[in-house]
């Protein structure tokens, strides 16, 4: 058995000589660990680096059902900017309608014939000049009637060859004079002020109404006396 030594103090059976592991030296306390490398980026990600736009290639790699949402986004956004230029456009160009006067002149009494329904002011302002004979027992004159009927407010139809006029929404039936005979109209057609204008014209005033079934129908103002 070999005798221990300065070179190998523990004896090993057969004569061997093993040498001691060597201890590797300390880190240096505060010493900073490295860290492990971060992983390279897969060559064909899908994904585009921070501040790049999607290309062509990337956008068709998303799937049909990405494509779709972006789609819907930019019609969204779309559809948003002209609504917002629409209202814009009506901010300044308001839409302004138009509405006849209250009150015109409607011609001389020669540009009328006597016991005719004059339909040139029905469309423009809503009434019909009458030139009568004698139908209320007041001389012959003019009077208007309001185009409004009084059961719904439909617009009656002048029928000449029947003499009346005929509400095509419910069928109420007025006579020349006006006056109610047929249908479900509950009262008469309304008049409006007739009177003499400074240059010897008939003078219309829709801002006035008569109404028979009040006995408004006398006023001189519903009637106008002429021949």
């Amino acid at each position: 058995m070999a005798e221990p030594s300065k070179e190998n103090p523990l004896p090993i059976a057969g004569g061997a000589k093993t040498a001691l592991p060597v201890t590797p030296p300390l880190v240096a306390a505060g010493a900073a660990a490295t860290k492990p490398a971060a992983p390279a980026p897969a060559a064909n990600a899908s994904v585009p680096p921070s501040g790049e736009g999607i290309d062509r290639r990337t956008l068709l790699s998303l799937g049909p059902v990405t494509v779709s949402w972006v789609a819907l986004a930019w019609a969204s956004f779309t559809a948003a900017m002209a609504l917002s230029a629409g209202a814009l456009g009506r901010f300044f160009f308001p839409n302004v309608l138009f509405e006849p006067p209250s009150s015109f002149k409607a011609g001389f009494p020669e540009d009328y014939a006597t016991g005719k329904v004059d339909e040139r002011w029905k469309n423009l302002f809503g009434c019909w000049l009458v030139r009568s004979p004698d139908d209320f027992g007041r001389g012959p004159g003019f009077y208007v009637l309001s185009t409004v009927c009084t059961h719904l407010g439909c617009t009656p139809n002048w029928l000449d060859a029947e003499n009346k006029f005929k509400c095509p929404c419910h069928g109420s039936g007025f006579r020349r004079t006006g006056v109610n005979f047929e249908g479900p109209a509950p009262r008469p057609l309304e008049r409006f002020r007739i009177a003499w204008a400074d240059d010897g014209q008939i003078l219309v005033d829709k801002s006035k109404k008569f109404q028979q079934e009040k006995g408004q129908w006398t006023d001189p103002e519903s009637f106008l006396k002429y021949g």
